[in-house]
């Protein structure tokens, strides 16, 4: 009966390959620690991807640019970052497309800070409209960073030329410097500046929700091979980002858009403390802007793009109709 016994296996064995579960598609996101960066951790740990047969990987980076570039290059598929002049630049030679909005600033909202040195601040700056004439520590040239600065400058009318602006590559270098008085301020993210705050080693000046909010401070994107060659994937990973984003919003707002912890809110800050490495009561203190849906507001999008220009900070033309890329991302509708 040999032969008999050679059907069943192979019967066996072909109900075992039917029914065994398909293999998770591996992602690789680009992203940097940061408390604006919610949505892929969130949806990582709440099993958002998994559900979507996706196997995401996050991949660390200490700035903005680097982040682009891994994504153009091919060694993400997925980047989460500020918005970027570098950015623009590989967006506008086609290499990469905006699929959602991430942390920004908004009133109640705090993502990006000014903070000024223990040294100047003892000298008189103790002000965010008395940063004319200083010099003001950033990680990288063209980065949201830098753009914070000049929307201050556009609102309180003075040049870029009045200060001066010094890139140190990352976060823990602005910091430093900071501490040892070698620049007088600095503009970074929420979650690096919240300890040396807290133990009096710099001196917060104002957060940039406060003086020049920007609703879409950072975004997701894709590469444009991606986008364009495995689309089911990025169709699946935007389902998983959405729910990420909407649960870190619910968790700190109200239904009618006040900020105020809601009862997911200290399962949220621990999951954004181990996360981020920040700890969660700190982390409570400077809640970014998320949109519940991960909208994209354009016009901001295309004022980033043209102060960056005006900077002489980008090349090419990143057009938003082109930028936004349509088929997966969504517009924030202005006024809602």
């Amino acid at each position: 009966m040999p032969g008999i016994t050679s059907r069943s296996m192979l019967a066996a064995a072909l109900a075992l390959t039917l029914t065994a579960p398909a293999r998770a598609e591996t992602v690789k996101v680009a992203i940097s620690k940061l408390i604006g960066y919610p949505a892929v951790p969130v949806a990582l740990e709440h099993g958002y991807f998994k559900a979507e047969g996706l196997d995401v990987e996050m991949v660390y980076f200490d700035s903005a640019q680097p982040i682009a570039v891994a994504v153009a290059s091919g060694d993400a598929s997925f980047g989460v970052a500020g918005m970027s002049a570098g950015f623009y630049t590989l967006a506008s030679q086609g290499q990469l497309r905006l699929v959602a909005s991430s942390g920004g600033d908004a009133p109640g909202f705090y993502n990006l800070a000014f903070v000024a040195s223990n040294k100047a601040y003892d000298a008189g700056l103790k002000s965010v409209h008395d940063l004319k004439g200083h010099s003001i520590a950033i990680t990288q040239v063209g980065t949201s960073l830098h753009y914070a600065i000049g929307a201050l400058a556009i609102k309180d009318g003075f040049s870029m030329s009045d200060v001066t602006v010094k890139p140190l590559q990352s976060n823990s270098n602005v910091i430093s410097a900071l501490s040892g008085g070698s620049v007088d301020a600095a503009v970074l993210p929420g979650a690096p500046i919240l300890g040396p705050i807290k133990n009096g080693e710099i001196k917060l000046l104002a957060w940039s929700a406060d003086v020049a909010s920007n609703l879409t401070g950072s975004a997701a994107f894709v590469s444009t091979k991606a986008a364009n060659e495995r689309g089911d994937m990025v169709k699946k990973f935007m389902i998983a980002y959405r729910k990420g984003i909407k649960d870190f919003h619910d968790a700190f707002v109200t239904p009618d858009g006040v900020r105020k912890d809601q009862p997911t809110a200290p399962a949220m800050l621990k999951l954004m403390s181990d996360f981020s490495g920040v700890s969660a009561d700190e982390i409570d203190r400077a809640i970014p802007y998320v949109d519940a849906d991960g909208r994209i507001d354009a016009a901001g999008v295309a004022n980033q793009i043209a102060w960056y220009k005006s900077q002489n900070l980008m090349k090419g033309d990143a057009d938003t109709s082109n930028l936004i890329d349509s088929r997966y991302a969504l517009l924030k509708v202005a006024g809602k």
